[in-house]
């Protein structure tokens, strides 16, 4: 007898079953759809088995064709089922993912996993749609027993896979660190046929390494397993083909330490081991369960530290504490000096302990708080670094690899569909009796059935109905912070020459409401208007109207100048609002570091150019060399903010493009350094340019640097207390003292006895100036004029000394070049002059107008760092570090930038819970100034560093 072609037996057995279902008068009618949610995605519900089940039973079961599906359609259709594209038949219709909204058929019951229960934005349209066609949604995810179980997931099969993806990820991430290991003989899950392939190549990869193939300079490496369920179990059944070891959590630290490269360390961490409450700590499991809210985790100080991978297994509900915070994540990925991890011999050190994280759980936004999004079986992998980048394209860079595959169980889609399909079964039965034409109340569903159903007869469920609360939520909080007639998050008071950076780059986000506050409402109306925020009114000298509105605010940027700084810290202070700003610490802010510290706030200063850049570049620099073995000898640093070359036109080679309050004042202060051990003073008055000293760095200009206010401080602030030399200093354009003519007209104010502006000025003192200005006429029209002031500063009584007398008059205080300079500055004209409150307010307000930066000019930033260093060995060298920023005339000056995007940088740190310090903060910590290097770095911000031999 000739045998059968397989094709006929098939169409043979397709007939016979469409035979039988016509004679059969059951209503019963399933389907399987076919998955589209992914190319990836070949799981079904149910397995060819549990469809033969089924058809014993007398259910028609239809099968929507699929190629991709793990089990052919030959397996289903050998079961009994049909094999068709039209599944319209059924009442009730099973999958696996969601649903395309356009494939969803009114009127029937649908079970499949659907990501709503946390009112998912991503999903909101599908839950609409399944509403509006009243749909009756069952999603396995809430198929729970009376312990609040999962009785139906891929849980086990979601660990197993992820376990083997992530020792994959393991070996290509060491050996691009510098490290070949035996987890490089270890394939993606997808590569094996089933899980026991993929076992086999593991427990040869554990043969290699219990004969010590592991390279030494590793450590020992420990797995975190968090939860005991069945994704921490299937998990744990692949970590256990590797020579292994448990240890309780407490031991971690032991085995970091002293543990053994020959096996893999694990540990099971469980609730009660990293959860303890706000207040007075401990746990309770009951209380927990009810009230999520009051506790909080101590994963990242007690258990991350420790960590080389963490696979995390654990469903994570809102409320409920996460695993790693964004700023955890930050602390835990810097560059690690602890004692647990050793330093590497022919190869380079690990960067931190943390290695991998495998987020089984796939919860963007969860308990892993930074992964808020999926990596994909396409691109498994990701780096994610302390400044909260992410490569996917690298295993090279900085950072942790991260694994977050939200379908991991397809990657061994026969296996987990086995899995599945017989959890599922038990309860399908209950399941298929759904009519989803009738209302729910006509049913009689057993409480596993009952409470999964999210939405029956065009309606939320009543256990469900929370989901439109926590909509309205999330569009409420979108809402809030999008709309600027609301609550604004950040503030920002002043509206001067380096505010639009600063509002620019925080307007980005659509996540912070911008209001620029300033008393020249119509510099602020113009930024507001330029970027999209809001802008007002505020005379900073009012303290109540400086609490009013920093009440409204969760940080303030402070832009005005540095004497406000003290007001504006204690109206932070009393708002609980947090504090940014550019500039020095005042000794009135330095006082409130307690109280900040107490009220939970921030008080950041000193992260603009100078300081704040210079801080930040000097720091990467010194720690590197201490980190490696060097000690800092020496320490010579300038900053400058000056006009390109080509608009340096002027007398006294300078144009304004910041605060000209301030540069004055910095050119007349008195300054203080460390020079070879002997500590150096400048006084008040002028004296700094006499001190002046060329700078040849950047041959190509002619700089020269004077010393800037008190240097000697930051030896113990850098932590370099034993260099012989510490000098900070301001660079210029060499000059022959042009520059130097202002230096008699002012001296340094007293500051410490609050007196009204006791400068003085050619030993004239302001109240004598004041008295004299205001008993005569001050010109032809009433108004004060240059040749008047400058005769005021002379001295002289009678302004209407002739044009040449009072030149010589004036170059036999300041000599013959510093009149000339001053006559072309204007100071001797019958020109008008805006009288402020005082002579140095006169003169600020005028140079700002008489050197300002035209519309096509530009300006130009340079900063230089040199550092003596000698080494362990005794060589000695000299690191140099060099910035230059050129400004843009369409768009920022350089000044404008190095100053405002720092400060905008550090703000939105400090909004995002990555700067956590309370209190009065410099950015001197690694995890502030590693962080604001690389993002500024990003925006074409960037030093050279080069070293040269000394010995």
């Amino acid at each position: 007898m000739l045998h059968k072609s397989p094709a006929l037996r098939s169409k043979r057995l397709f007939t016979k079953n469409v035979a039988y279902y016509s004679t059969v008068k059951a209503r019963r009618v399933i389907a399987i759809r076919r998955e589209d949610q992914s190319v990836w995605e070949r799981r079904a519900p149910f397995s060819p088995s549990n469809v033969k089940s089924f058809v014993r039973q007398g259910v028609k079961v239809i099968v929507q064709p699929s190629n991709r599906r793990a089990y052919p359609m030959q397996s289903y259709i050998n079961a009994g089922a049909i094999i068709q594209e039209d599944i319209s038949e059924a009442a009730v219709i099973f999958g696996v993912k969601q649903t395309p909204i356009d494939l969803l058929i009114p009127n029937k019951t649908y079970c499949f996993f659907s990501h709503t229960i946390k009112a998912q934005d991503a999903n909101m349209p599908m839950l609409d749609a399944i509403l509006g066609k009243k749909i009756r949604l069952i999603d396995y995810e809430k198929l729970m027993d009376e312990s609040g179980n999962r009785v139906v997931a891929f849980g086990k099969y979601a660990g197993v896979a992820g376990m083997i993806n992530i020792l994959h990820g393991i070996g290509l991430r060491l050996l691009a660190l510098g490290h070949h290991t035996p987890f490089m003989h270890i394939g993606p899950a997808h590569n094996y046929r089933n899980s026991s392939m993929a076992r086999q190549a593991i427990r040869d990869t554990g043969y290699e390494i219990a004969l010590g193939m592991m390279p030494k300079s590793l450590g020992p490496l420990t797995f975190i397993f968090t939860g005991s369920g069945n994704v921490s179990q299937g998990s744990q059944e692949i970590f256990q083909d590797l020579p292994h070891e448990y240890v309780p959590p407490e031991m971690l630290r032991k085995v970091a330490e002293h543990g053994s490269p020959n096996k893999i360390y694990g540990c099971e961490v469980r609730r009660r081991h990293h959860l303890e409450r706000k207040n007075g700590g401990g746990y309770d499991h009951q209380e927990y369960e009810e009230h999520p809210e009051r506790y909080i985790s101590t994963f990242a100080q007690k258990i991350a530290p420790y960590t080389s991978v963490l696979v995390n297994c654990i469903y994570w509900a809102v409320d409920s504490p996460k695993l790693l915070t964004i700023p955890d994540a930050k602390h835990l990925l810097l560059p690690s000096h602890t004692p647990w991890l050793p330093k590497s011999v022919g190869a380079p050190a690990l960067p931190h302990r943390m290695l991998a994280i495998c987020d089984i759980s796939a919860d963007p936004g969860g308990s892993i708080e930074f992964m808020n999004e999926c990596t994909t079986i396409d691109t498994p992998f990701c780096l994610y670094d302390a400044d909260r980048n992410k490569d996917t394209k690298s295993f090279k860079g900085p950072g942790v690899l991260v694994c977050s595959i939200d379908n991991m169980p397809t990657q061994l889609p026969r296996e987990s569909t086995d899995f599945f399909g017989d959890l599922l079964f038990p309860y399908a039965e209950d399941i298929m009796n759904s009519d989803a034409t009738r209302p729910l109340e006509e049913h009689n569903f057993t409480p596993v059935v009952q409470g999964a159903i999210i939405t029956s007869n065009g309606k939320l469920t009543p256990h469900f109905e929370y989901i439109n609360e926590l909509r309205m939520a999330n569009i409420r909080s979108r809402h809030k912070v999008e709309g600027n007639d609301q609550q604004a998050p950040v503030v920002i008071l002043g509206s001067g020459l380096v505010a639009a950076p600063v509002v620019e780059y925080l307007a980005r986000d659509k996540n912070i409401a911008v209001t620029i506050a300033s008393q020249v409402k119509e510099e602020a109306d113009a930024l507001a208007e330029r970027y999209g925020v809001s802008s007002e009114y505020i005379d900073a000298r009012d303290e109540s109207a400086l609490r009013s509105l920093t009440g409204r605010a969760r940080l303030v940027i402070s832009l005005l100048p540095y004497e406000f700084h003290g007001a504006v810290a204690r109206a932070c202070l009393s708002s609980n609002a947090h504090m940014v700003t550019a500039s020095y610490v005042r000794p009135e802010v330095q006082e409130l570091h307690k109280s900040a510290k107490e009220a939970g706030v921030t008080l950041l200063n000193e992260v603009g150019l100078d300081p704040g850049i210079d801080h930040l570049l000097a720091l990467e620099c010194i720690h590197h060399i201490q980190n490696h073995g060097g000690r800092i000898d020496s320490f010579v640093s300038y900053c400058g903010g000056l006009p390109a070359p080509e608009f340096s036109d002027n007398a006294l080679r300078y144009k304004f493009s910041w605060n000209p309050r301030g540069v004055l004042l910095n050119t007349i202060s008195a300054a203080k350094y460390l020079n070879k051990g002997q500590i150096v003073e400048v006084l008040s008055g002028g004296e700094l340019m006499s001190v002046a000293r060329e700078l040849d760095f950047l041959p190509g200009f002619a700089f020269e640097g004077f010393p800037n206010r008190d240097s000697t401080i930051y030896s113990s602030l850098y932590g370099i207390e034993d260099a012989h030399t510490m000098f900070r200093g301001t660079i210029r354009y060499r000059g022959k003292n042009e520059h130097t003519c202002l230096g008699p007209f002012i001296t340094y104010f007293d500051e410490n006895k609050f007196m009204p502006w006791t400068l003085q000025i050619l030993n004239i003192t302001f109240m004598a100036w004041s008295r004299r200005s205001h008993s005569r006429t001050l010109g032809p029209f009433g108004i004060w004029l240059l040749r008047q002031f400058a005769c005021e500063l002379l001295g002289l009584v009678d302004s209407s000394i002739f044009y040449e007398n009072l030149k010589t008059r004036l170059a036999e205080r300041v000599g013959m070049s510093g009149a000339a300079a001053l006559e072309s500055l204007g100071f001797l004209a019958d020109e008008p002059l805006e009288k402020k409150g005082t002579p140095l307010d006169t003169m600020s307000h005028y140079l700002t107008e008489r050197l300002r930066l035209e519309k096509d000019e530009t300006d130009f930033v340079v900063l230089r760092h040199e550092l003596g260093v000698t080494w362990s060995d005794g060589k000695r060298e000299r690191k140099e570090v060099t910035m230059t920023v050129r400004g843009d005339p369409g768009s920022h000056t350089a000044m404008a930038r190095t100053v405002g995007l720092p400060t905008a940088i550090a703000a939105k740190m400090v909004l995002d819970g990555e700067i956590q310090d309370r209190g009065v903060v410099l950015p001197f910590s690694p995890v502030v100034y590693k962080s604001l290097l690389s993002r500024l770095r990003a925006h074409g911000i960037a030093a050279r560093e080069i070293t040269k031999p000394l010995n």
